[in-house]
């Protein structure tokens, strides 16, 4: 069973910063893929950036260049550098853990969600 965290959300001015934390109790470096989506309001959820078990990155083509997905797999923290906010960019924000089985078989765990408001 995997378990997450997430902090660090709040409220920044536009062409601020924020470093979102997600703690990951119970995942496997070697099996768990990691990453953050987001859910603004009437809008589905969609993956901001993840990283493979082979660190592997990719990013959705509006945050590239300015947020950085980095993971520590001896803390089992997975983390998300914001800069030069924008508010479209204000939603809750999500952790994600993908977990391996093989033959294309994941199993997904979400944390409670973050909340980021950019204002302009």
């Amino acid at each position: 069973q995997v378990q997450l965290v997430e902090s660090g959300g709040g409220l920044v001015q536009a062409g601020g910063s924020l470093r979102l934390s997600c703690a990951a109790s119970g995942s496997r470096s070697s099996t768990d893929a990691m990453g953050w989506y987001r859910q603004a309001p009437g809008k589905q959820r969609e993956l901001v950036a993840g990283i493979t078990t082979g660190g592997r990155i990719n990013y959705a083509d509006s945050v590239k260049g300015r947020f950085t997905i980095s993971r520590d797999n001896a803390k089992n923290m997975v983390y998300l550098q914001m800069n030069s906010l924008k508010p479209e960019d204000t939603a809750v924000y999500y952790c994600n853990v993908k977990r391996g089985y093989g033959g294309g078989f994941h199993v997904d765990y979400w944390g409670q969600g973050t909340q980021v408001t950019v204002s302009s």
